[in-house]
């Protein structure tokens, strides 16, 4: 199999395992070194890979979702704690301070080195 079908298989196995590197170059039948002198040298096929990153993002996204609404508490925990902090979903608080002067007395810059 020359290169290029051997990148285009890689790429569909990379998509197939959800980006598991190892998975899909012994699917592929080349070693991990191939793909990453690959990814190196050869900027349109490291952007495809890049882009294949979403595919594994977007499956698990799916999951969670479908976990949250199959009622798992855990799950919409997460989901709240990440997505929700803007309603207050959280779990630290989080202070930000706009005028120095103002800082507690407990704060100490020099301390830091």
């Amino acid at each position: 199999m020359d290169t290029k079908k051997q990148k285009e298989a890689m790429l569909q196995a990379l998509e197939r395992s959800l980006g598991i590197v190892t998975t899909a170059c012994k699917a592929v039948g080349i070693a991990r070194a191939t793909h990453y002198l690959w990814m190196n040298n050869d900027d349109e096929y490291a952007k495809a890979v890049r882009d294949l990153d979403n595919v594994a993002l977007d499956f698990a996204e799916s999951q969670l979702h479908k976990q949250i609404g199959d009622g798992v508490p855990s799950s919409t925990i997460f989901y709240l704690k990440t997505r929700g902090k803007g309603r207050g979903y959280i779990e630290r608080q989080e202070i930000a301070v706009s005028d120095p002067d103002r800082m507690p007395s407990w704060w100490n810059d020099d301390d830091a080195s």
